[in-house]
């Protein structure tokens, strides 16, 4: 085991040697090519080389060095490991806010996630990460805690009262929040085929957690459930986040009423008298 680690700790200690694995992972390369690529001087490039050879890592043929099977093989288990470690980092500072306890919950959902953290003196780097994308979609369903906070609010129902084709899952207390919010806005917005409410009762983590999909990317809101704040937005455009996303949409919007907009508009107390009661209300 401490050969291992010795071996682990040979590449991973010196960026110029990785520099070299990398460079000739893509292309063979004489030595003049891996010194530009990577800065080393012409004894370390010198001392790097004949390491590799050493382990039988590569091969020289004329002035150029090329990877051994050997080789690609440390080199593709060296580059999956820097990926999940990326990923980790990523996540790190966010693991608590995430839903992990949901069934299909799993790291690799994020491999090529942007994360979006409130910052010291800067807090509004989620909320404009997810104006971005609500202003570039034209496409959006979700459910959950996913845009409470007045910036995303005024952008949402703009689009919303626009173009936007939506349709979202709410857990009452959410919606109720909405029409706290803007009440006359919510209600036209609502009345409007473009945009469809949902209200579910039973959400999993409706304090904490809010999931849209978006055209091309789903976005996780993340707040914490005791102070209400926001603590991450994270995004993806991977095929395996978007098929969880998606089943655990379908699963709650079977289980959803809808809040019906047919008819005439209601008043203010019977969309109230709705939410409390659980029937949908008719408008």
């Amino acid at each position: 085991m401490n050969e291992t680690l010795d071996d682990i700790t040979f590449l991973v200690r010196s960026e110029h040697r990785v520099g070299v694995l990398e460079t000739l992972t893509e292309h063979a390369a004489d030595r003049s090519d891996l010194r530009a690529a990577t800065g080393a001087s012409s004894p370390t490039m010198g001392r790097i080389l004949a390491d590799f050879e050493d382990r039988h890592w590569i091969v020289r043929e004329g002035r150029t060095y090329r990877l051994t099977g050997l080789g690609e093989f440390v080199a593709d288990r060296f580059g999956e490991f820097r990926d999940a470690m990326t990923v980790e980092r990523q996540l790190r500072d966010v693991w608590p806010w995430l839903p992990h306890e949901i069934d299909g919950f799993h790291v690799e959902l994020f491999a090529d996630a942007v994360v979006s953290r409130p910052g010291p003196g800067y807090p509004y780097q989620p909320i404009e990460r997810l104006t971005h994308l609500l202003r570039e979609t034209t496409t959006m369903r979700g459910f959950g805690m996913a845009i409470l906070k007045s910036g995303n609010l005024e952008v949402f129902f703009d689009r919303a009262l626009s173009d936007l084709e939506c349709e979202y899952i709410y857990p009452p207390t959410v919606f109720e929040a909405l029409l706290s919010w803007d009440e006359e806005t919510v209600v036209e917005a609502a009345a409007r085929d473009n945009y469809a409410v949902l209200l579910h009762d039973e959400l999993p983590i409706d304090d904490r957690c809010g999931i849209c999909l978006f055209d091309d990317r789903v976005s996780l809101c993340c707040y914490d459930h005791e102070t209400g704040g926001l603590q991450a937005l994270i995004d993806s455009e991977s095929s395996a986040m978007r098929s969880w996303a998606e089943s655990y949409y379908e699963r709650f919007r079977t289980e959803a009423r809808p809040l019906d907009t047919a008819g005439s508009h209601a008043s203010m107390e019977s969309v109230r008298e709705t939410l409390d009661s659980g029937s949908p209300v008719v408008r």
